[in-house]
């Protein structure tokens, strides 16, 4: 039996609240399905992200048709940091070019030192 639209909002709003840094993606980080995920993966672990947490869409259709209501944002991937949502892949990139990316993952203390 598949969740109920208000059990799948409230699992998706865990998550988030509880990752420090996660991607709503197609795939896995080592293994993305698209090219946007895999854009927004490099650009998180060059700014220094570590322990990624991240949910594959293609494998959880619940989430991935109500996470777009959640975050009013209608395209994956999707990330989060410190329970606020970034962007897309587009927006991570900039963030990256900026140095904004890296201060936002340094402020929720997951980053590598390097």
């Amino acid at each position: 039996m598949n969740p109920s639209p208000n059990e799948t909002d409230d699992h998706i709003r865990q998550l988030i609240a509880t990752r420090p840094i996660l991607i709503f993606m197609k795939g896995e980080p080592d293994f993305p399905r698209c090219g946007f995920s895999a854009r927004a993966v490099e650009a998180l672990r060059e700014a220094g992200a570590r322990d990624l947490a991240w949910v594959d869409v293609l494998s959880e259709p619940e989430v991935r048709a109500r996470l777009p209501q959640i975050s009013d944002w209608p395209t994956f991937p999707q990330i989060f940091i410190g329970g606020e949502f970034i962007g897309g892949a587009d927006i991570t990139e900039e963030l990256l070019g900026s140095g904004e990316l890296a201060r936002k993952i340094q402020g929720v203390g997951v980053h590598s030192a390097s």
